[in-house]
C-alpha cells in the first residue's frame, strides 16, 4: 500500500512569482501534482515545467477537491491552488470539509487581492475594513445587501470581490446606492483592473462616479470610509496616529 501523500491549499496570490510567498512556491515545488482553476494553473505553469498540473473549470470545485483526495491516497503530494489567499474565496474550506484524518492538509496562505490592490492604490486599508463579494451563485442576494447596509453604517473600508459579470450588470450600481445613503458621494474609491498581473490597470475616483468606470470580474473595488482622503493621487485611510502622536 502506498502511503498517504499530503495536500497543500495554496494561495498563488496574483500570480506573479515575485508576488508569491516564498512558502507558497516551496509548497509547489515539493508537490508532484498541482491542480487548479485553470486561470490560476495557466499563471503558474511556467514556473513549473516539469510538473504534472491538472486543470478543470470553474464550477467544478468539489470534484477538484475530490480529485486531489484520491491522488493524495494514492500516494501523491499535491498543491492545490488558488489565487490571492486560499482561505478568501478560495479552495481552503471545501478541501478541509472533504479531508479525512487520515490525510495531513496545510492551508498556505497568500497575498489577497484586496491586499494587492490596496497596495497599488495607496493605503485605504489601513483601519478596519470588510471585504464583500457581490457574486450571487452561491449567496442570496438580499443577504448581500444586508451585508453592505451594515457595513457601510459602521462606517468600515469596503472592499467589492466579483462586482460585475456578463450576467451580473446591476449588482454594482445597486451596491454603490447602498453606500451613498451612508457614506458622502466624494469618499474615494479605488477601483482596480489585474491587480499585479499582466494588463494591470487602476483609476482613483468617487462613490458618485465609480459606475462610470469599466467593472468586470477581474476588478476589485475598495470605498473609503468617513476619514479616506487622495493625496498625491494615492488613497489613504489613516490609522489616527495624528490624533495620539504628533508627526
Amino acid at each position: 500500500m502506498n502511503k498517504n501523500g499530503k495536500i497543500y491549499v495554496v494561495g498563488i496570490g496574483p500570480g506573479k512569482k515575485g508576488d508569491m510567498t516564498f512558502r507558497a512556491y516551496e509548497a509547489m515545488e515539493k508537490s508532484d501534482v498541482i491542480v487548479g482553476y485553470k486561470t490560476y494553473t495557466d499563471l503558474v505553469k511556467e514556473y513549473y515545467p516539469d510538473k504534472e498540473i491538472v486543470s478543470s473549470s470553474m464550477m467544478k470545485e468539489v470534484d477538484r477537491c475530490t480529485d486531489v483526495l484520491k491522488m493524495a491516497k494514492d500516494g501523491k503530494n499535491v498543491a492545490l491552488i488558488s489565487s490571492g489567499d486560499a482561505g478568501v474565496y478560495g479552495m481552503a474550506g471545501i478541501m478541509l470539509e472533504i479531508a479525512d484524518d487520515k490525510i495531513e492538509v496545510e492551508v498556505i496562505p497568500g497575498v489577497t487581492a484586496t491586499n494587492a490592490a490596496a497596495a497599488i492604490t495607496g493605503a485605504p486599508v489601513m483601519h478596519d475594513y470588510v471585504t464583500i463579494s457581490l457574486s450571487n451563485l452561491l449567496t442570496d442576494w438580499e443577504l448581500i445587501k444586508k451585508r453592505l447596509e451594515l457595513a457601510a453604517q459602521g462606517d468600515f473600508v469596503v472592499s467589492i470581490y466579483n462586482p460585475k459579470s456578463r450576467g451580473r450588470v446591476t449588482q454594482i450600481e445597486e451596491a454603490q446606492k447602498i453606500m451613498l445613503k451612508y457614506k458622502p458621494k466624494m469618499t474615494p474609491v479605488a477601483i482596480v483592473r489585474n491587480a499585479r498581473r499582466e494588463n494591470e490597470e487602476y483609476v482613483v475616483t468617487t462613490l458618485e462616479e465609480m459606475t462610470k468606470h469599466e467593472i468586470d470580474m477581474l476588478t476589485i473595488v475598495i470605498i473609503g470610509n468617513s476619514n479616506t482622503y487622495v493625496k498625491n493621487g494615492k488613497i489613504i485611510t489613516p490609522r489616527g496616529y495624528s490624533k495620539k502622536y504628533e508627526y
